[in-house]
């Protein structure tokens, strides 16, 4: 039978030419019969791509002959299903635009790149590396979400940082606000989904002055495919596509509650209020019934 996978990669390398990198793309996933949202930009490309599973293989490797993506680093997935048309059930079409930031971060000027990535970044760590700075440094070291607030409701890891943001855009003002400055002579680790934002995250707080700054290289995702559900994470990973969330192991722990009545779910679903996108957690009897706390008082 037909094998549905997901893949996430992104690259950070100028790139001179970006509307012809995005035509290319374009033209490359629809000839394979691929959904999901690719953006490319004069720093890079970040994509999310889902098939049957010998397309997106076509895809990758024609991907890796451009000079610039030979070397991407790779997550895979496994996707809901494929519908009558082999084609992923997870992403309504394949999306493939050119913006300004391949991660949305407002502030394009301030990121640096080359052909070996983002300048001036946090220190990369691998899961491996993880766990040990961690067993050498107990307390000290903070991590710190680089995901939007509402993901961390349903999974994080231990302790973590959640800075209280709706949006990627929302960082920059956050950092400014100096409400983390008592945390620039500790050892920070940042982390997201596949790595992306925290490239750009860590940058910025290296540039504000964090003294010590690492990112957790392949995000989340690369630490639970090393660790499951025996180490530093706890919860399920919130995912952008219409599987909501992954788990790393048959184990994983429930820690989101409920907005209706507090029993525990790692399901999330928009508020119900229409014009609401603000995503909240339900549990099954209560899907459809959520509001958030701006429309329960209006």
């Amino acid at each position: 039978m037909p094998v549905p996978k997901i893949l996430l990669y992104y690259a950070f390398t100028p790139l001179a030419d970006p509307d012809a990198v995005r035509l290319w793309q374009r033209d490359l996933g629809e000839s394979l019969g691929l959904r999901g949202r690719i953006i490319v930009s004069k720093d890079g490309i970040n994509a999310t791509v889902g098939g049957e599973l010998r397309a997106v293989k076509r895809y990758l490797r024609r991907t890796r002959d451009y000079p610039a993506f030979a070397r991407i680093d790779v997550k895979w997935s496994e996707g809901s299903g494929l519908d009558e048309s082999g084609r992923s059930i997870d992403f309504p079409k394949l999306s493939v635009k050119v913006r300004d930031e391949i991660v949305s971060f407002g502030a394009p000027d301030e990121l640096r790149v080359d052909a070996g990535g983002v300048i001036g970044g946090g220190t990369h760590l691998a899961p491996a590396e993880l766990d040990a700075l961690v067993a050498e440094r107990g307390d000290d070291v903070v991590f710190f979400d680089g995901r939007n607030a509402f993901e961390a409701q349903i999974g994080r890891f231990r302790d973590a940082v959640v800075p209280d943001v709706a949006t990627t855009r929302d960082f920059v003002a956050e950092l400014d606000s100096g409400r983390y400055d008592h945390l620039k002579d500790k050892p920070v680790v940042t982390y997201c989904t596949g790595g992306i934002r925290c490239e750009v995250l860590s940058s910025l707080m290296v540039s504000r002055g964090f003294g010590e700054v690492y990112q957790l290289e392949g995000g989340i995702v690369r630490y639970g495919e090393a660790r499951g559900d025996d180490g530093l994470w706890e919860g399920s990973l919130y995912v952008f596509d219409r599987r909501g969330s992954l788990d790393f192991s048959d184990h994983a722990a429930v820690i989101g509650s409920c907005a209706v009545c507090g029993e525990p779910s790692k399901r999330m679903q928009s508020c119900a209020e229409p014009s609401c996108r603000e995503q909240l957690v339900v549990c099954e009897r209560h899907a459809g019934e959520a509001f958030c706390r701006e429309h329960l008082s209006a």
